[in-house]
């Protein structure tokens, strides 16, 4: 339960899995990433680990090899600007028109916390993150595959 500045208790919905804080913070770069340089949505699946993870995302068509590359160099360049991570805590009332809540759960609080990275990324989240980008690593694409419009990128951060 966490308070707000006048005291009273605010009820947030409870985190069912421990996430690797460096690899989930990476997660959402990497979202907003495709956002910029795809103009995709965020990933429609995700499966985020210590030694590697895993992301698809709905697009028109495969990305090209140099499309790959600049995602990869985008992510390390993002890190590489020590981003401070913050938390803003907030109704989804008045979330509503600022951030992207279709992936609230339906049993979801009014109350949501939205993590911002520097002013790159920002969105509801309920997990764990680092507190800087520079406590990611380097990110590395290991391989990727297109099948019928979904683009399924394997990665890890070293």
């Amino acid at each position: 339960m966490q308070t707000d500045d006048t005291n009273k208790k605010i009820q947030f919905n409870t985190h069912n899995k421990q996430e690797d804080k460096p690899s989930h913070t990476a997660e959402h770069l990497l979202n907003q990433t495709m956002i910029r340089l795809m103009g995709c949505e965020r990933a429609i699946e995700a499966h985020i680990e210590a030694k590697k993870s895993k992301m698809d995302f709905a697009l028109q068509t495969e990305p090209t090899p140099e499309q790959i590359t600049r995602i990869e160099n985008k992510m390390n360049e993002v890190i590489a600007q020590n981003l401070p991570i913050s938390m803003e805590y907030t109704t989804q009332t008045e979330a509503r028109n600022k951030y992207n809540l279709q992936r609230l759960p339906d049993d979801a609080t009014e109350q949501i916390r939205i993590v911002h990275i520097g002013d790159y990324d920002a969105c509801p989240c309920i997990g764990l993150h680092v507190q800087n980008t520079s406590e990611i690593g380097q990110f590395k694409i290991i391989s990727s595959n297109f099948d019928n419009g979904i683009w399924r990128v394997r990665w890890k951060l070293v």
